[in-house]
């Protein structure tokens, strides 16, 4: 047994209603408990700002891609670099770590649960071996099925149910978390060297759309009942004038689940602009966020993009090539087979390019613009618009009025008159800042019961005590001491370790992945289902039995079982 009694913190926990209350946390064998033996390890917080563990609901941290862009700028590579020292391996890069750089500059900022954004099925391997070597965070992975061959066939066919059995065999075959939907169609149109560019264009020789796939996905992953929503990545991202495609994507989410939402739209900075082409790129940030506002069924994530160098990588492989056409860098495009596919290249965002000025507004322009922050999370997605150890900058800016004007100063002088951002006088506060980067995020992504997210008894001691207390600082004035402070933890503990002190990892650490094993009836098994097979064996690479991942490629596995409805 060990036990763990940290004292005099000063608790922000909004999923316990717990606001700012200076109080003890007791820990044993993992866990919050009510309370501790007098031989109980103490470490004394000192009324410093303690919060559950951050949990990043959208990353691009490990897989095929994420390997892919490292090796493909070495000169990333030779950035970041830290020599071995203590239980911390030696790491390099920047926007594209090593797995060890990725769990330790997360663990420093106290960050514990991780999901990776896009899982391709056939490379799922790969992810599950980068998160053995990601010790410090707990990980699940979103399972791609954007261009899925049998998943499009079903929607033609107007089979809803053969969706969902497709859905549950994959995701339990590939130990997948959760359903994500990148450029629906689009990807499987760009193998035909084509794209979709809105929710109604017919997907190539598949005679079906993004709206069909979107709306029978939707309705898949509510009759399988799994944690999360579907996570979408809408058409036409990073397009002058796509909030408009945005919009109908959303409009078509029905509210379907009374516990979370039914829809979480990721990186929606890049799917709320304006305009006809780039003369005239503008912010559509207040239509997004007020339709957002009216409906309860729709989370998103900023997708804040931060000035510098960064690598971007996403499943959508025509806008990879269309911003390749822009930057002329580096570039890469990778087919999936029957499922999907992912594009890579280099960027560098600049304050004095006119583009990338209205892009950074636009990001912190939904977040101050959608009233609950409950619907509206922090994050990058990592690497695309920036490296997550910008969180701390995009902390301050959301939290100092001050700080966004002296930012705004250094950009380019023409973004005024294409965003609202100037005029927007909201400070958010310490509360709804851990909502944004820990409870709103465990309760989208449904894990909330499992232990994450939270500091009540019987929850994971998921813990991060950061070194200033709120009462002694102004974060609308001291907006250095907010960015120093989220940089770096006074201590994080990890399921009842400290696992880093002030800058450094002390212990080698284990991680646990969740995956779901939906239960479908014996007719819908798709293991057995002749059509499915034959399809298989006849288009895969691989045999339809060398496909899942064994259990043995997983450090700590813990599965989550769900009963369909078909």
């Amino acid at each position: 047994m060990t036990e763990l009694l940290v004292k005099n913190a000063c608790v922000i926990d909004p999923l316990s209603g717990i606001n700012g209350e200076v109080m003890d946390l007791a820990i044993r064998n993992g866990k919050i408990v009510e309370e501790v033996s007098d031989a109980a390890e103490v470490v004394d917080a000192h009324r410093m700002l303690t919060m559950p563990g951050g949990v990043d609901s959208h990353t691009h941290i490990c897989g095929t891609k994420v390997n892919f862009g490292r090796y493909m700028s070495p000169e990333d590579m030779r950035a970041g670099r830290t020599p071995r020292r203590g239980a911390m391996h030696a790491t390099s890069g920047y926007s594209v770590p090593t797995t060890y750089g990725n769990s330790y500059r997360y663990s420093v900022m106290g960050y514990t649960t991780l999901l990776e954004g896009a899982m391709a099925p056939l490379e799922a391997r790969h992810t599950h071996e980068e998160f053995t070597y990601t010790p410090l965070q707990d990980t699940m992975a979103n399972t791609l099925f954007d261009g899925n061959w049998g998943i499009m066939e079903a929607i033609r066919d107007g089979d809803t149910k053969r969706v969902a059995a497709i859905i549950a065999w994959t995701l339990k075959a590939v130990k997948g978390f959760a359903i994500k939907l990148t450029n629906p169609g689009g990807t499987e149109a760009w193998q035909w060297g084509k794209n979709v560019s809105c929710i109604r264009d017919p997907v190539p020789y598949f005679e079906v759309t993004p709206a069909e796939i979107i709306r029978s996905v939707v309705e898949a992953n509510e009759l399988l009942h799994l944690p999360h929503s579907v996570h979408l990545h809408c058409n036409n991202l990073g397009t002058p004038g796509n909030y408009t495609c945005t919009l109908g994507s959303m409009g078509l989410i029905p509210d379907l689940n009374k516990k979370r939402q039914t829809l979480y739209a990721t990186h929606v900075q890049y799917h709320a602009y304006g305009g006809s082409g780039w003369k005239d790129f503008c912010s559509k940030s207040e239509p997004i966020a007020n339709f957002v506002n009216m409906r309860p069924q729709i989370v998103m994530d900023m997708g804040q993009v931060m000035f510098g160098r960064t690598t971007t990588m996403t499943a959508d492989g025509p806008m990879e090539f269309n911003l390749y056409r822009l930057h002329h860098d580096k570039w890469s495009n990778h087919d999936v087979e029957l499922e999907t596919g992912s594009g890579i290249i280099p960027v560098v965002y600049r304050r004095k390019n006119l583009v990338n000025s209205i892009m950074w507004a636009i990001g912190l322009e939904l977040a101050l613009l959608t009233k609950s922050p409950w619907q509206c999370l922090l994050t990058t997605d990592n690497p695309n618009g920036a490296p997550f150890v910008k969180y701390p900058e995009i902390i301050a800016l959301l939290m100092s009025k001050r700080y966004r004007d002296a930012e705004f100063a250094t950009i380019h002088p023409d973004t005024e008159s294409r965003v609202p951002l100037p005029a927007i006088e909201r400070e958010l506060d310490w509360h709804e800042i851990a909502v944004m980067t820990r409870a709103g995020q465990t309760r989208a992504l449904g894990i909330q019961d499992l232990g994450k997210g939270h500091l009540a008894p019987g929850a994971d001691a998921d813990v991060a005590i950061y070194p200033f207390k709120i009462d002694e600082v102004d974060p609308s004035a001291e907006y250095q001491r907010v960015i120093d402070g989220f940089s770096q933890t006074e201590y994080t503990i990890k399921r009842g370790r400290v696992v880093a002190r002030r800058g450094e990892c002390l212990v080698h650490g284990s991680n646990a992945t969740f995956w779901v094993a939906p239960k479908v009836p014996e007719n819908y098994d798709m293991g057995k289902d002749p059509d499915f097979i034959e399809k298989f064996d006849r288009y895969y690479t691989v045999r339809m039995r060398n496909y899942p991942v064994q259990d043995e490629y997983l450090t700590r596995s813990r599965c989550i079982e769900t009963e369909a409805e078909l």
